[in-house]
C-alpha cells in the first residue's frame, strides 16, 4: 500500500501522505500483524471496540485515531484512549475532550470533521462553522488543532468526489493561514486515495486495501 501512495503522490507532484490503517472490526491479532510490517497509526470507529482491543497491543506503542462519530458521553473515554480525534464537529465536544485529557499526557490531536457535501445523513460541521470551532480548539491547552477531516458523498465514480476534495483543500488552506500550526488534511480512502492525494490530502484512511473487505452483517 505504501508503494501505491508513493506512486500516486509522484504522479500528481504531491508529498507522500501519512497512511492511517483503518482497523475497525479487525481483531488485535490482525492489527499486530500489520504493526509488525511497520504500520504505526490505526483508526477506529468505536470507543468500546478500541478499549477492548488496546490491552493486547499496549506494548507496541501504536498511535490511535478515532475516526467515527463521537457522542459527548464518550468524550472522557476518548480523551484517554486516543492520540487523535478526527471527528470533532461541535463546541460541546471541544470542551468535554479538553476537560478529560490528563495533564500528564501530550495534548490530544484534533481534526475538525466537515460535512463538505451537506449530507443530511453525515456528521460534521458546516464549512462556515470551521473558523469558530478552530478558535475554540486552539484556546484549549490540552488540545492541539491539527486540521480537517472529510468524507465526501460516496459517488460510485470516485472521480465525482474530486470537487469535494478540492473544496476541502481550500478550506484547509484558509484554516492554516489563521492557525499556522495546522498541518493535517485527512481525506481519501481505499477507492479514492489517488484523487484525494492529487487534491492535497496529507493523510489517507485505508482499510479494505490493507485488511480486505469486511464481512457483511448477517
Amino acid at each position: 500500500m505504501q508503494l501505491k501512495l508513493e506512486n500516486a503522490a509522484e504522479a500528481s507532484g504531491r508529498p507522500v501522505p501519512r497512511l492511517l490503517a483503518v482497523s475497525k472490526t479487525q481483531d488485535a491479532t490482525a492489527v499486530a500483524e500489520l504493526a509488525a510490517a511497520g504500520q504505526h497509526a490505526f483508526g477506529e470507529n468505536y470507543v468500546q471496540e478500541t478499549a477492548a482491543k488496546q490491552p493486547a497491543l499496549a506494548a507496541l506503542g501504536l498511535e490511535w485515531h478515532l475516526i467515527g462519530h463521537l457522542q459527548s458521553n464518550k468524550a472522557r473515554e476518548a480523551a484517554t484512549l486516543f492520540d487523535w480525534v478526527q471527528t470533532v464537529d461541535r463546541a460541546k465536544l471541544v470542551t468535554a475532550l479538553a476537560q478529560h485529557r490528563a495533564d500528564d499526557r501530550p495534548p490530544l490531536n484534533v481534526l475538525i470533521q466537515v460535512n463538505i457535501d451537506d449530507e443530511a445523513s453525515k456528521h460534521g460541521c458546516q464549512p462556515g462553522d470551521v473558523p469558530a470551532l478552530a478558535d475554540a480548539i486552539a484556546a484549549q491547552p490540552r488540545l492541539r488543532l491539527r486540521g480537517l477531516m472529510v468524507i465526501p458523498t460516496p459517488h460510485p465514480d470516485p472521480e465525482q468526489r474530486r470537487g469535494a476534495f478540492r473544496r476541502t483543500r481550500a478550506l484547509f488552506e484558509a484554516l492554516r493561514a489563521a492557525h499556522p500550526g495546522v498541518d493535517t488534511l485527512s481525506m481519501g480512502m481505499s477507492d479514492d486515495h489517488a484523487i484525494a492525494i492529487a487534491e492535497g490530502a496529507t493523510m489517507v484512511r485505508i482499510g479494505t486495501a490493507l485488511f480486505g473487505a469486511r464481512p457483511r452483517p448477517a
